[in-house]
């Protein structure tokens, strides 16, 4: 058996922001620009949601294995005893989304939340069981619905070799953190492919003012998608010759693209959904049509306190959720985390090359400053 050489990513935010700028690599507001009109939170992250935490473990062996593991846990507690509110929205199915008849018919979600690469979901989902079955109170448990995400890191990562692990997903559940995320060329995001350049995972978030609730909404995404890149409305991708069906070249950019959204505002499943499907206009805002072989996928979950659902709730439930005419600003909330959340996975993933040579370059900031500076968007 060949030894494997696996990094364990569990970086502080010092230690991510220094991995970055050694590398040259920023994120969006950066480069000053900025998506939509809501502020971000603290940390323009998914983690800006309160209680919600991330982890990755990235996956890196000889030339050939560049792969990982990104876990999303909605609150620190015993997820099957408070169970979420949740939805999802498929944009194009072409993907192997683990857990969704469940999350479709009962609107909830009862476990942690991980992504990976397509061949590695039924292992992961292996030990996200592990790993419920073993919390305390779960010891009469008998039914587990993991849920699992993925895109496809052939490209880079030796996928047929299915090098995730069970206890992988193990680590990255233990090791996630309610702080900064790691960004780019981590996690689940280690091998994947965006546009044509080095793809990766990235995460934004928007607080609404109080006036419009002051909740908070926050994205995380897998990036791994063809296209027509546009920054800001800026042709980027056209610009630097870089772009799907190029001298009419049969070229689809066939792909996925996962996305999971948290909130804290009070939102019951079918809200949850709205919000869900809202995501997606961030998506074609990047420059994807979502194409044939794209699985684009939209997970939205609410941590509110308020709405958890336990086992021993009465049998008449009476949960709290917000009023229909009031949900409008959060979906301007997520079209504009998501949309910025791509741009960071872009902008802080670093060139990867790996399996059978294949290599991904990164975004390359310098001419990218320069398209920017010729539409006029910075200075």
């Amino acid at each position: 058996m060949k030894r494997a050489f696996i990094f364990l990513l569990v970086l502080s935010f010092a230690a991510a922001i220094s991995q970055a700028q050694s590398n040259g690599r920023l994120r969006l507001r950066d480069l000053g620009v900025e998506i939509g009109i809501f502020r971000t939170g603290k940390l323009n992250a998914i983690t800006d949601v309160a209680g919600v935490s991330v982890g990755h473990v990235t996956i890196l062996q000889g030339d050939s294995v560049r792969t990982g593991v990104t876990a999303i846990l909605p609150h620190g507690g015993n997820l099957f005893q408070e169970k979420v509110p949740a939805a999802v929205y498929v944009g194009n199915g072409f993907g192997k989304l683990v857990g969704t008849t469940q999350v479709e018919e009962l609107g909830q979600i009862e476990t942690p939340i991980l992504l990976t690469n397509t061949l590695s979901v039924w292992d992961v989902a292996d030990g996200i069981v592990d790993y419920m079955l073993g919390l305390q109170g779960n010891e009469n448990v008998r039914s587990i619905n993991p849920v699992v995400g993925e895109t496809n890191d052939g490209g880079l990562n030796d996928i047929r070799g299915r090098h995730v692990t069970r206890q992988h997903a193990l680590q990255a559940i233990s090791g996630a953190t309610s702080g900064p995320v790691p960004e780019g060329s981590v996690g689940a995001g280690t091998g994947t492919i965006c546009f044509g350049w080095k793809g990766g995972i990235g995460t934004s978030s928007r607080l609404l003012p109080s006036s419009l609730g002051g909740f908070a909404v926050g994205v995380i995404v897998q990036t791994n998608y063809g296209g027509v890149l546009d920054i800001a409305g800026v042709p980027v991708g056209k610009e630097l010759g870089r772009y799907s069906y190029r001298n009419d070249v049969r070229n689809p950019g066939d792909g996925s693209c996962m996305m999971v959204v948290a909130t804290d505002a009070p939102l019951n499943s079918q809200q949850l959904k709205r919000l869900a499907r809202r995501a997606t206009l961030a998506l074609g805002r990047t420059g994807s049509a979502m194409s044939h072989g794209s699985g684009d996928y939209v997970l939205a979950f609410s941590t509110s306190r308020n709405g958890r659902i336990h086992p021993d709730d009465q049998r008449i439930e009476s949960i709290p959720r917000l009023r229909e005419d009031d949900l409008s600003p959060l979906f301007q909330a997520v079209v504009e985390s998501t949309e910025e959340a791509i741009y960071n996975s872009l902008l802080q993933a670093t060139s990867v090359k790996g399996h059978k040579g294949t290599e991904a370059e990164a975004l390359p900031i310098e001419k990218l400053r320069d398209v920017l500076r010729k539409y006029g968007r910075i200075k």
